[in-house]
C-alpha cells in the first residue's frame, strides 16, 4: 500500500477539511444523521459556498482543493445495480472504488490519486435513498488495482501499527481488517434504516436523531445478523435496550409484547409511558415492502424473547 508518511497538505486544504468535517458532524446529530443533496450543497468555507459532492461525477474535487474532497456511492433501490460496483472486499473489509470511465489519467481519477498520494482524508456519501446520503469520514485512499480499475479505501489506515511484527502483526492486522469492515458496514446500515424509517423509532415514533439506534432484528455477531434494513428497525435507545435483553419483543405480525411480569410492576412514568403502554402496539415499518422487517428473522428473535420471559 502507498506510504503517507511525512506528507503534510497545504494550510487552506487541511482547514477546510476541518471544517466540512464539523459541519457534517453536527448535521448528521439530527434525526436521520442522513443529508439530502441539497443540505449537502449547503456548506459555507471563509464566506464562500463549496459543495462537499457534484450532482453527477462520483469523484468530486472543488476548483480551489488540488486533490479530491469526496466520493459517492449511488443509491439504487433493492435487487438494482449501481452504475458502479463499489463494495466492501469479503477478504480485507476495505472499500473498492471504482475509476470514472476506463482511462486512467481521467480527472477524476488522478484526483483521487493525488488525494491517494497526499494521504488526505476523504467524505464517502453513500446513497441510502433517492437524493439521500450517509455521510462516512473520514476515510483514505491507501492503494490502486489498475488491473480492476479501482481504488482501495481504509476508514482508518493509520490503524495498522507499522512497527507489529510476526504473528503480533498478523493478527493485528487481521483484527483491524474486521474492525474497519465493521465500521463501514455499520455506517451504511444506520444510514438505509434511519431512511426507511423516516428517522423514527419504530415502536414510540420518537424522531430524535441523537437518541435513535439502528437495532439489528438478528445481532450483528450471529451468522444471520446480515447488516440489511430487512435486519434492522429504528429503535430509540430505551426500545432498542429492552429489545436486546427481552424485556421488549416484536411478533412476527409487528405486534409489540411486554414481557409479563413488568406488566404488573408499579413504577415511574418511564415503565408506564415507555413500556407498558407499548404492549400491544403495532411497530411502524418502511412503506417499501422491501425493506420491511424479515418475517422469519423476527421469528427467531421473537422466540429468544419467549425464552428470556
Amino acid at each position: 500500500m502507498s506510504s503517507n508518511a511525512g506528507r503534510v497538505p497545504d494550510d487552506f486544504d487541511t482547514r477546510l477539511r476541518a471544517a466540512a468535517f464539523a459541519w457534517l458532524t453536527s448535521k448528521t446529530l439530527q434525526r436521520t444523521g442522513n443529508l439530502t443533496y441539497s443540505e449537502v450543497q449547503s456548506f459555507i468555507f471563509d464566506g464562500r459556498p463549496i459543495p462537499l459532492k457534484d450532482r453527477v461525477k462520483g469523484i468530486w474535487k472543488p476548483a480551489s482543493l488540488s486533490s479530491a474532497l469526496s466520493i459517492t456511492t449511488t443509491y439504487r433501490p433493492p435487487g438494482v445495480l449501481r452504475p458502479y460496483d463499489d463494495l466492501i472486499h469479503e477478504d480485507d473489509g476495505l472499500l473498492r472504488y471504482k475509476w470514472e470511465g476506463l482511462k486512467r489519467d481521467e480527472s477524476t481519477n488522478r484526483s483521487l490519486r493525488s488525494a491517494m498520494q497526499s494521504g488526505v482524508p476523504l467524505i464517502w456519501f453513500f446513497g441510502v435513498g433517492k437524493g439521500v446520503f450517509k455521510p462516512i469520514f473520514p476515510v483514505y485512499a491507501v492503494d490502486e488495482e489498475e488491473e480492476n480499475r479501482q481504488f482501495i479505501i481504509d476508514a482508518d489506515p493509520a490503524a495498522i501499527a507499522d512497527h507489529a511484527e510476526g504473528i503480533a502483526e498478523q493478527f493485528l492486522r487481521r483484527y483491524l481488517k474486521v474492525e474497519a469492515r465493521h465500521r463501514l458496514f455499520q455506517a451504511v446500515f444506520r444510514g438505509t434504516v434511519m431512511r426507511a424509517y423516516k428517522g423514527r423509532c419504530a415502536v414510540c415514533r420518537l424522531q430524535h436523531g441523537q437518541l435513535l439506534d439502528a437495532a439489528h432484528i438478528i445481532p450483528d455477531r450471529d451468522e444471520d445478523g446480515i447488516a440489511s434494513v430487512v435486519n434492522g428497525m429504528a429503535l430509540c435507545k430505551i426500545h432498542h435496550a429492552a429489545f436486546d435483553v427481552g424485556i421488549l419483543g416484536i411478533r412476527p405480525d409487528l405486534v409489540v409484547q411486554i414481557r409479563s411480569e413488568l406488566m404488573r410492576e408499579v413504577d415511574g412514568p418511564m415503565l408506564r409511558h415507555g413500556l407498558q403502554e407499548m404492549h400491544g402496539k403495532r411497530i411502524a415499518v418502511p412503506s417499501a415492502r422491501a425493506e420491511r422487517p424479515r418475517e422469519d428473522l423476527l421469528e427467531r428473535a421473537f422466540e429468544r424473547f419467549r425464552r428470556a420471559g
